[in-house]
């Protein structure tokens, strides 16, 4: 339980994946978050992709997935990206949370079911 623990300990994250197109983005969010993967994830439209790719400079729309989640649920959620994703190399990046909001990390806690 969150109550009584310092947030350097915490096991809150965001994970950032990248999706080409809403339907593929939305498929996965809706996975991460009805198996309690993820509290919320967050899809940004419209962003511009460079990136150096089997030695060419390759440039694509794209769509961001911000995650927010448990580190303690990172390999099941990087496992259900990889099922769910098209490309043959997604990006999948955990960023810890150092700090937050304290209803909102126990709101996370809450709507994520940890590892045991």
């Amino acid at each position: 339980m969150l109550l009584g623990k310092e947030f350097s300990n915490m096991d809150f994250c965001i994970i950032l994946a990248t999706s080409s197109n809403i339907e593929e983005s939305k498929k996965i969010a809706h996975a991460l978050v009805e198996n309690k993967l993820a509290a919320c994830v967050n899809i940004i439209p419209n962003i511009i992709s460079v990136y150096s790719w089997q030695n060419n400079i390759a440039e694509d729309g794209e769509f961001l997935l911000v995650i927010k989640s448990r580190e303690s649920l990172f390999n099941d959620i990087k496992q259900a990206i990889l099922n769910l994703h098209s490309y043959e190399l997604p990006e999948i990046i955990v960023l810890p949370i150092k700090e937050g909001h304290k209803d909102y990390l126990k709101w996370i806690e809450d709507e994520t079911t940890e590892k045991r």
